[in-house]
């Protein structure tokens, strides 16, 4: 079964709905035949590459009450932030064009280690206030999780995997995504935002449960009558009467 999730590196629900659904995934009896992967979305694609500004000031510019209002709205989430475990620093990020974080974890997913690229992305940003824009600070971020660093610098530096992540932004607009996180399970559940837990333990059993039915050998359930079958006992009763004597038959 397959997961797909598009994100943008500098997303904070993101992060909190990737710990949500991956507490869902731990608990899946299944999960080791889940496969999940990172789909790219901006969520301001408009930004200058090569510019940064304080996320403060973008935020608080968009939404109004400038940058006291925009702390706020931060403070906010860091404290549902940190009932997932995570530890933000929201205040001290940098808003800028994540098209490049998103190359990188094309890679990365081509290396087979894209979660841990993403996670380390996440956690510089969120928690460390590191940069993840522009390209030395990226490669070191992904040789920390396990990439070559001269592999990614050289992906960085040219347009590798840029019509991947523009295919991964088109097919968005196709589901008619417009924010995220979003997950699509197995193709057949849309999943908006960082939903609770058990929501995404649910999506998961019901797909599951859809794309490999259960396939029953032998006589239904209600053949109880000795010779029809398998016996079997049905709504707390059991017709132990009909085998009975068959048994004591079989015995002369």
């Amino acid at each position: 079964m397959r997961i797909d999730i598009w994100s943008d590196v500098v997303c904070p629900w993101c992060y909190i709905g990737k710990r949500r659904f991956e507490e869902a995934l731990e608990q899946f009896p299944h999960r080791d035949q889940v496969e999940v992967v990172h789909r790219a979305f901006q969520l301001d694609p408009t930004f200058p590459k090569g510019e940064t500004r304080p996320t403060v000031e973008v935020l608080g510019a968009k939404y109004g009450g400038g940058p006291s209002g925009a702390r706020q709205m931060m403070e906010r989430v860091e404290q549902v932030a940190a009932e997932v475990g995570l530890e933000y620093h929201l205040a001290g990020t940098l808003s800028g064009n994540t098209l490049d974080a998103h190359r990188l974890l094309h890679l990365a997913r081509e290396r087979g280690v894209q979660d841990a690229v993403l996670e380390r992305l996440y956690r510089a940003y969120f928690t460390e206030s590191r940069s993840v824009f522009d390209h030395q600070a990226l490669a070191d971020l992904a040789a920390e999780a396990g990439l070559d660093r001269d592999d990614a610098l050289r992906a960085l530096q040219s347009d590798a995997y840029a019509a991947a992540a523009a295919a991964d932004i088109q097919e968005a607009r196709a589901l008619g995504i417009s924010g995220v996180p979003f997950f699509v399970v197995d193709g057949k559940y849309g999943i908006s935002g960082a939903q609770p837990t058990a929501l995404f333990s649910q999506a998961l059993t019901q797909a599951w449960a859809e794309s490999h039915p259960l396939t029953t050998l032998g006589s239904p359930a209600g053949a109880r009558t000795a010779g029809e079958g398998g016996e079997a006992c049905e709504d707390g009763s059991c017709a132990v009467d009909a085998v009975v004597p068959a048994l004591a038959a079989d015995r002369h």
